[in-house]
């Protein structure tokens, strides 16, 4: 990816990778590219709780009524709610505030375009190129002024008309059902509850206090541990943790167990299939899926194709296939008939539908597939490219790899598309022999790190 942009957007340290500086000129780029003649820019722009979401907030949007468009604030809300409004509303473009799944001190900048869809590499490219330059391929953007400066105001019935749209995907209600939620104290806090409420389960709420330091603080989608327990000790159906932005959704059945992305696709895939409307017989995954989950779609007869890490590719092999659903073992689940986005709430709403139409409950609709031992570890670099193309780092890899081949197994190392990580993947039958390559892994990619910290 470019030089500020990653697989998932800007992302950075608030205040010293991603400065007020940054948003702003984000912000006057934006507001000039998409001016059309005689006619002024719609921007939409989205945010997370995170304390310097608002900072960010607002110098985008002094940058985009600068340079002449009109702003439109969604205010605290979702990735999903902003990609659905730009389209469905018809704004030229949105722009989510939010690093997801990090911690509070970090941020992002997502932008989105027109059809909902994250924007392409080029745009990305002119981006990047003015944030450094401060120049266009015509020259410098023009101030606007007078009847030229843009409008900014309050948007808040976009996110109300998602809710609705949201409550509109289900085909059931959900009266009788215990559900219990995460949101991770983050963007999607007010609009899970007043949804499922809506629908008509009994819904239970923790994480659901944003504080502006508290979003993902262990909970949410990325620490399972504490929607287990409440969902046990309160003998709940079932439960359903989001990231900061609310487009992943991490599942808990009703005996406290995880249902992660992997066994939400077969579980959907087969909703789908059963209904005749899982386009090609097909499904999309990235390679980090499980091959357990391979195994049991050959079991129901549907196919699979397999991209790099990222809901972006994910979205890109469906789009241009016309397939239905895909998504990542972290959650990030795609239903094309719906959303062009992972979105966490809508996939929470399809499982939940599964459930009731079924007569089930979720480990029973998940039981079907049986996930081989898998252990992921991230190991903190200072340069992630550096230390992967490091000789010990592709010695060991190579050693891994000849000796896992034999007995079946996977070994996967990449860096992380938003964060200064290499993230190590092994699977296999053993999982004591996966730990016993993870952790030679880690020992090679730490003396490597050492050595690139030296330099």
């Amino acid at each position: 990816m470019g030089k500020y942009f990653g697989t998932d957007g800007f992302r950075g340290v608030a205040g010293e990778e991603l400065s007020s500086s940054h948003a702003y000129k984000i912000g006057r780029f934006l507001g000039w590219y998409f001016k059309k003649t005689g006619k002024k820019a719609r921007a939409l722009i989205g945010k997370d709780t995170r304390l310097s979401s608002y900072m960010l907030e607002y110098a985008i949007a002094s940058g985009l009524s600068s340079s002449g468009a009109d702003v439109c604030m969604l205010h605290v809300t979702t990735t999903p709610s902003v990609s659905y409004t730009v389209v469905h509303d018809g704004f030229d473009i949105g722009i989510m505030i939010s690093a997801s799944h990090n911690p509070y001190t970090d941020n992002g900048i997502k932008i989105i375009n027109s059809s909902g869809e994250k924007i392409d590499d080029e745009l990305i490219e002119k981006i990047e190129h003015y944030i450094d330059t401060e120049e266009t391929d015509k020259g410098k953007i023009p101030y606007a002024s007078g009847r030229d400066i843009g409008k900014i105001t309050d948007y808040s019935e976009g996110r109300n008309r998602y809710i609705a749209y949201l409550i509109s995907t289900s085909r059931r209600s959900f009266k009788g059902l215990k559900i219990g939620l995460d949101p991770s104290n983050g963007g999607g806090f007010m609009i899970s509850r007043a949804v499922f409420d809506a629908l008509g389960a009994k819904t239970f709420l923790i994480n659901d206090e944003p504080n502006g330091e508290n979003i993902n603080k262990s909970c949410g989608s990325t620490h399972i541990d504490a929607l287990c327990e409440f969902v046990r000790l309160n003998s709940l159906d079932m439960g359903f943790a989001y990231d900061g932005d609310a487009d992943r959704c991490i599942a808990v059945d009703e005996n406290g167990k995880i249902i992660d992305g992997d066994k939400i696709l077969y579980i959907l895939a087969k909703d789908l299939k059963s209904r005749h409307e899982l386009k090609e017989n097909t499904i999309v995954t990235t390679v980090m899926s499980n091959s357990g989950l391979y195994s049991a779609l050959s079991e129901l007869g549907i196919n699979y194709k397999e991209t790099k890490v990222g809901d972006r590719f994910v979205y890109e092999e469906m789009q241009r296939s016309g397939y239905s659903l895909g998504g990542e073992q972290s959650g990030h689940i795609i239903i094309s008939k719906y959303a062009q986005t992972g979105d966490g709430i809508l996939t929470s709403i399809k499982l939940a539908e599964c459930v009731i139409e079924e007569k089930s409950t979720l480990s029973k609709l998940s039981s079907e597939i049986i996930l081989y031992p898998q252990i992921l570890k991230n190991v903190h670099v200072v340069d992630k490219n550096a230390v992967l193309s490091a000789p010990i780092v592709k010695k060991a890899l190579e050693c891994a790899r000849q000796r896992f081949d034999n007995m079946g197994g996977r070994v996967l190392l990449r860096a992380s598309g938003t964060e200064p990580l290499i993230r190590i993947m092994v699977e296999g039958e053993s999982k004591g022999e996966c730990q016993k390559i993870v952790n030679e892994l880690e020992y090679a990619i730490e003396r490597a790190n050492e050595a690139e910290a030296r330099k």
